[in-house]
């Protein structure tokens, strides 16, 4: 009940103005991205916060009940509270997710500890601030900010129940091995995109693509880092229109800018072998942006995209390295005609992560197919199907890796933050006339 009412005073206090555009500044001063996208964050953690102020909190403890085998015996399911667990956040969204995993582990009744990334990590400070100003007791969660190595430390000596971690895939394969596998993961995603046969909605498919690949400097784990064109789409110009809308970024609105993960060496180091590939070019980008003041440690170059033809993608000594995630602005295109489908196919079910995905493609048969034959944890279907934006009503979290972890419903809550307990009740009476039976 405490939490449902710290949830809607904080909803109602982000509605204000003035409340909402500190916390986008705040997220554009430590984690560059423009304005409206930040603003968008901002938007996304408000509304999760009105879902669940009242009792929203309260039927997540909802419990189930099984009639026994005889009168006086039931079984009850109930969702149970992990206890100390702990959250480790990146820097791309310094905001929403600790918000939305922070309150989802303490909906569930446990005792978090958290850590965002140390560079972001005034955002979740402020965070917690809003909500002691709205009621929440100051003991219910311990916020701490060190590196990374300091953290280890400190999780290796804690213990906790279970760790839920965002971020890059070599760390998580870390805490997993060193914590015993007591972990929830949601790590890289390198998300395909497919244009299915169908072109319609011209202008829109290509702002979406842009967006996708692009917004918020392209530093998402479900940004579009491989579009999939039918031949379809490339002879009606998607690439020409797609080199349109990138020329519109600009460093002036941060809708391109510093990358924070990536350097310009590792950048280029990339893309040139890329280029390497039999039949690949540069479609743009591929340079450093002009005028700039970046600092070398962040990455600078302009948003870019690399063509590899399917033929030569597919092929196990090029594949690895078509299928690297750069943490920026920079995509790998491809295209296919209908006989080449089954090479597209393959090619994700290849790729080692599956978070997001989109089927571009109103065509039914053609989208059916597609959804049956792959695999991943959040995936958009239909003309206006993209990879990015984990809006607070949907579930949002990878597949195929049992360690996974979801965020935003009231199923993600569940699966991350308890696990399920069953008390069997039985109160007899002992039938009439029981007599111990003989030795079994």
């Amino acid at each position: 009940l405490m939490l449902g009412d710290v949830c809607f005073r904080v909803a109602e206090t982000m509605r204000r103005e003035e409340v909402a555009d500190r916390f986008a500044r705040l997220i554009m001063r430590v984690s560059p991205k423009s304005y409206a996208q930040a603003m968008g964050e901002v938007v996304v953690t408000r509304k999760f916060f009105e879902n669940f102020g009242g009792d929203n909190v309260r039927f997540l403890a909802r419990a189930f009940t099984t009639v026994g085998d005889y009168q006086g015996q039931e079984s009850t399911g109930y969702r149970w509270p992990l206890g100390p667990v702990a959250l480790i956040y990146p820097f791309n969204f310094p905001l929403e997710i600790p918000g939305l995993q922070l309150m989802g582990a303490l909906f569930m009744g446990n005792k978090p500890t958290v850590k965002a990334c140390d560079r972001t990590g005034l955002v979740m400070c402020e965070l917690i601030r809003l909500l002691h100003h709205c009621g929440l007791p100051k003991t219910d969660i311990d916020f701490i900010h060190c590196s990374g190595q300091v953290m280890h430390e400190f999780l290796l000596t804690a213990q906790p129940r279970v760790t839920q971690f965002t971020g890059s895939s070599k760390v998580a394969e870390l805490l997993a091995r060193d914590l015993h596998g007591k972990v929830k993961i949601e790590d890289a995603g390198f998300d395909w995109k497919i244009l299915g046969p169908d072109v319609s909605e011209f202008d829109y498919v290509a702002w979406q693509a842009d967006q996708d690949a692009y917004a918020s400097l392209g530093q998402k784990c479900s940004a579009q880092s491989i579009l999939f064109a039918h031949e379809n789409w490339m002879e009606a110009g998607i690439l020409e229109r797609l080199q349109a809308l990138v020329e519109r970024r600009s460093l002036d609105d941060l809708t391109m800018g510093p990358l924070l993960s990536v350097t310009n060496d590792q950048f280029t180091g990339h893309m040139n072998n890329l280029l390497k590939i039999p039949g690949a070019r540069l479609l743009w980008g591929g340079e450093e942006i002009e005028n700039h003041t970046i600092p070398e440690r962040y990455g600078s170059m302009k948003p870019t995209a690399v063509f590899v033809p399917i033929e030569e993608l597919v092929k196990e000594e090029n594949f690895g390295t078509c299928v690297t995630e750069i943490f920026g602005q920079f995509q790998v295109v491809t295209s296919y005609t209908e006989d080449q489908l089954p090479m597209v196919l393959d090619a994700t079910e290849r790729m080692s992560h599956h978070l997001t995905a989109a089927v571009v493609s109103n065509d039914m048969l053609f989208m059916n197919k597609v959804l049956a034959n792959t695999q991943n944890g959040t995936q958009y279907s239909g003309i206006r199907a993209r990879t990015t934006a984990a809006p607070q009503h949907m579930w949002f979290g990878p597949s195929g890796d049992p360690r996974g972890a979801g965020i935003g419903t009231r199923e993600a809550i569940h699966l991350t933050w308890s696990h399920h307990r069953e008390i069997v009740t039985d109160m007899g009476p002992v039938p009439q006339g029981w007599t111990t039976p003989d030795a079994s």
